[in-house]
């Protein structure tokens, strides 16, 4: 049975299948709430079954699918097409290695080919209070700061993903950036001008926030910054989201220790292919 593209009448099915897990789906159930439904949106949202869908695949910059079996891993194979338009796969690592091993099968090497496979990271949680004092330091950035918190966004990037975001000024990741500044959902310490730590909402919807981005400057690292620095980022997001939640590559152990010592739990595993 193949799948179809979804339209705003499959909004209710689609809002009951993201809230079995809402820290898992947060991205998903984010671009739902900015519209990916409607026939203009920049990305597409496919179902399966198409008579009643209990699974569903956002196909954008990622590649993101939301099931509770792999049933309708070789109809989102069929859905995503030969030509790969995205950037990433991510998701539950249960599903979304199984479907980048199947789209690699069914459409050969624009999807097996891969710049970098990160099979296990622990997808965190926390629902309660900081579990140390935070840092009064991290505030929102402001846009003034704006030239600074880029270029920290920038670094932060190229580590963590292995690749320039294109530093243009019509940049797509520029004007990401702006608009994180723009919505108050870009934090940081600022010292002199210059931005040191910074830590990003990048999604957000019901009662669960997202945390992505984080980054220390090197030279302050291992002092004990980034602890006190991340409970006060929870603190920012959990007056308007009870629920902070962050994905974390396994072998980053001092990142996971960081979390664990703020209060954050592990809750799930994801998997990113990156392309």
């Amino acid at each position: 049975m193949p799948a179809r593209l979804l339209t705003p009448a499959d909004a209710p099915a689609v809002r009951r299948l993201l809230a079995t897990d809402p820290v898992a789906n947060v991205f998903v159930a984010s671009r739902v709430d900015a519209g990916v439904l409607n026939p203009a949106s920049a990305g597409v949202l496919w179902g399966w079954p198409d008579d009643a869908p209990s699974a569903i695949l956002h196909i954008g910059a990622n590649l993101a699918p939301v099931a509770t079996s792999l049933d309708s891993v070789a109809a989102f194979v069929e859905a995503a097409g030969r030509r790969r338009t995205c950037q990433s796969i991510v998701g539950p690592s249960w599903l979304a290695l199984p479907l980048w091993e199947a789209l690699g099968r069914r459409w050969g090497r624009s999807y097996s080919l891969v710049r970098e496979l990160r099979p296990r990271q622990p997808l965190m949680a926390i629902r309660s209070a900081p579990a140390v004092t935070a840092d009064p330091r991290v505030r929102p950035i402001r846009a003034a700061e704006f030239d600074s918190y880029y270029a920290a966004s920038v670094a932060m990037y190229t580590e963590e993903v292995g690749a320039d975001p294109g530093t243009g000024t019509n940049s797509s990741y520029r004007n990401y950036c702006r608009w994180l500044v723009d919505l108050g959902r870009a934090f940081g310490i600022v010292e002199n001008g210059r931005v040191i730590f910074k830590a990003d909402i990048g999604a957000a919807s019901g009662g669960v926030a997202q945390i992505q981005g984080v980054w220390l400057d090197p030279r302050l690292r291992g002092r004990g910054v980034s602890i006190p620095a991340m409970a006060a980022v929870v603190e920012h997001a959990q007056a308007s989201w009870p629920t902070s939640c962050l994905y974390v590559n396994d072998y980053n152990v001092a990142a996971v220790r960081c979390y664990l010592r703020v209060g954050f739990e592990q809750v799930g595993e994801l998997a990113t292919v990156l392309y």
